[in-house]
């Protein structure tokens, strides 16, 4: 039987164009559920309605501060580089973005590995105060005190098992397509229906992820443009509101913008590509002090922002159509559906 082969040009040109990349920052979260046994409270007693117990600080939120930063401006990094991937399975990281994003990474993952030496080193004595705290808070209760303070004491970690709550890994991800689909040599009926059945299946499959991929690309085009429709508005309310006119800090924003968009612009969108190029070429080659000097230039940039946020605009409605077809030719190659 011989293998079924499908033209999937988009699936080509996103392997050409980028990485996937998964990251996760784990630490111990301090936290223990409370229920009405752990207060010595009855729960026939305790109306859910009123009485909301649930998860309970072990330590101070300050403790672990430093894990939570590390976390947010993880994943800020990289969804400031990426795109979701096809549903929020992994981030799309196109590949002018993979060096420096591979980068920040190492510097927070260095960052946890120092802060994690250290909360081990200090855990034993943070441990103590706790439970100190939580005796004087414990004596305060209606309920059963000592059984609260049991709880308490068996949800911290033992000092030798703490370090193993605590994890910070990158992965990242050649998007492929299948090669083929084997099949081996049938001896019965039975094992033909069922090759026939793996081979409809990957079909599908096939048809699927041809969609599924269709999405993502005018998915990302979309976010792009309104990003760029966003900024424009932004500025424009800023140098509205600032009584010194524009600030050098408000050009050297779009000119960051536009840098940024470069190195995202994985899908090759030519028409915002050109607008923000001509935008530069015409309206950032001046200081902020030559715009706050030249009344006539002022006007000019605040009609040129307009005139982007506008084009962005009507770009983001067309819902990335135009760029798909452009975007499949950089994929030309025949890849076989596997089952």
């Amino acid at each position: 039987m011989s293998n079924n082969q499908f033209n999937i040009p988009l699936l080509e040109a996103v392997c050409r164009r980028g990485v996937l990349c998964a990251t996760s920052v784990r630490y111990w979260r301090g936290c223990k559920r409370l229920n009405a046994e752990d207060l010595g409270l009855d729960p026939a007693n305790v109306s859910d309605r009123l009485i909301q117990l649930g998860h309970k600080r072990l330590v101070p939120r300050e403790a672990l501060a430093a894990f939570a930063l590390i976390e947010s401006r993880a994943h800020a990094l990289v969804e400031g580089s990426s795109f979701p991937f096809l549903g929020g399975i992994a981030r799309f990281v196109p590949n002018p973005r993979l060096a420096a994003l591979n980068e920040g990474l190492d510097r927070l993952k260095e960052e946890f590995r120092q802060a994690v030496l250290d909360f081990v080193a200090g855990y034993g004595p943070l441990r103590d105060r706790a439970l100190a705290e939580w005796r004087d808070a414990a004596q305060h209760l209606n309920g059963n005190a000592e059984s609260l303070l049991i709880t308490i004491e068996q949800a911290f970690p033992p000092h030798g098992d703490i370090a193993k709550r605590f994890g910070f890994e990158s992965k990242f991800f050649q998007v492929a397509a299948p090669e083929s689909l084997r099949l081996e040599v049938s001896e019965s009926i039975e094992q033909m229906e069922i090759a026939d059945q793996r081979r409809r299946v990957a079909e599908d499959a096939q048809r699927r992820l041809q969609s599924d991929l269709d999405g993502f690309i005018r998915e990302s085009v979309t976010t792009l443009r309104e990003e760029t429709a966003r900024l424009a508005s932004d500025v424009l309310a800023t140098i509205e509101g600032s009584d010194g006119g524009v600030h050098q800090r408000t050009l050297n924003r779009l000119t960051t913008f536009i840098d940024s968009f470069r190195t995202l612009n994985f899908a090759g969108d030519a028409q915002l590509e050109g607008t923000l190029e001509r935008f530069r070429e015409q309206l950032l080659t001046r200081s902020a002090e030559d715009y706050r000097n030249d009344s006539g230039a002022m006007t000019n940039l605040r009609d040129g922002l307009n005139r982007l946020h506008d084009a962005a605009l009507a770009m983001a409605r067309t819902d990335g159509r135009d760029v798909i077809s452009r975007f499949g030719q950089f994929g030309g190659r025949r890849l076989a559906v596997a089952s």
